[in-house]
């Protein structure tokens, strides 16, 4: 089974791009083997999240995969901070497409015992491969050139799967999808990116970058107030939506999908715990510590 991922992407080469890129986002790209694959966010200065990205660092380059819509804010952002920095970086969401891959066993060419991202030949189309979690189970994001989609697709296993159907296994599982469920402006440790998330996307020991020394003071202290959980309930309800409980605001819902959605809440309520979205009941369901 796969699924096309509405994707924008970046790609940043130059002498300095390894270097540069990982003095902006809050895991550690110099770590990463090459080629490799980092899941990252990017922060403002109160350590809230502006974009969710993966990075790929390459022989030539690294290559930032986004959700739709979110590179030109990325590249404005990263090019005020060039100041001697040998770095170039260009647009590459036109030219680029992205499908995931359910279940990685059911991609031939890639190797199961290799690393996180690996380079793959399919049916002569080259096509980078990361190792992602979009299911509950990890699978591949395939990544290859638009003129080449139609020979990637028909090397594909399986059927297509909507967009629809992924967002309801991943709701299941607990996943969050920082741009589909509206929770950007988030803090990373409320939604799911710290550590011990469904998501890791954090270094606490990779150095500066922006918002880094809120990322210290919240790993030092443990005060988050909120943590990511999944609510049940028919729904629908759109993504963003309050969540109440006895007439006070105790989070926001995600997109709906499947069972109901994931959700930012308060620490302080209990699982089960009755809760209202939109209007509509829901049950709260603490997925993960």
């Amino acid at each position: 089974m796969w699924t096309r991922i509405p994707s924008s992407s970046l790609r940043v080469t130059g002498a300095d791009r390894v270097d540069f890129v990982h003095g902006q986002m809050t895991n550690n790209l110099r770590a990463a083997p090459t080629p490799g694959l980092v899941a990252c966010a990017f922060l403002n200065v109160r350590g809230q999240i502006e974009q969710f990205a993966r990075v790929y660092r390459r022989e030539q380059d690294v290559y930032i995969h986004l959700d739709e819509g979110q590179a030109d804010a990325l590249a404005a952002r990263l090019r005020r901070y060039i100041v001697f920095d040998q770095v170039e970086i260009q647009d590459t969401s036109a030219d680029l497409r992205t499908v995931h891959v359910w279940q990685a066993v059911d991609v031939p060419s890639w190797d199961l015992a290799g690393g996180e991202a690996q380079l793959l030949a399919l049916d002569g189309a080259a096509v980078l491969a990361g190792r992602v979690n979009r299911t509950g189970t990890p699978g591949l994001d395939l990544h290859y050139l638009a003129r080449e989609e139609a020979a990637v697709l028909a090397a594909l296993p399986g059927s297509e799967r909507p967009l629809e159907d992924l967002d309801a296994a991943r709701v299941t599982a607990g996943l969050p999808d920082i741009t589909r469920d509206a929770l950007e402006g988030t803090l990373p440790q409320e939604v799911g990116l710290d550590l011990s998330g469904p998501l890791p996307a954090i270094s606490y020991r990779k150095g500066c970058y922006v918002g880094q020394e809120i990322m210290a003071r919240l790993e030092a202290r443990g005060n988050a107030r909120y943590h990511l959980a999944r609510l049940e309930g028919a729904g629908p309800w759109p993504a963003g939506s309050e969540v109440t409980h006895e007439g006070r605001v105790v989070g926001q819902a995600g997109l709906h999908a499947g069972p109901g959605s994931v959700t930012r809440i308060r620490k302080d309520l209990p699982q089960g715990a009755a809760v209202e979205v939109a209007g509509q009941a829901a049950t709260l369901h603490l997925t993960h510590a």
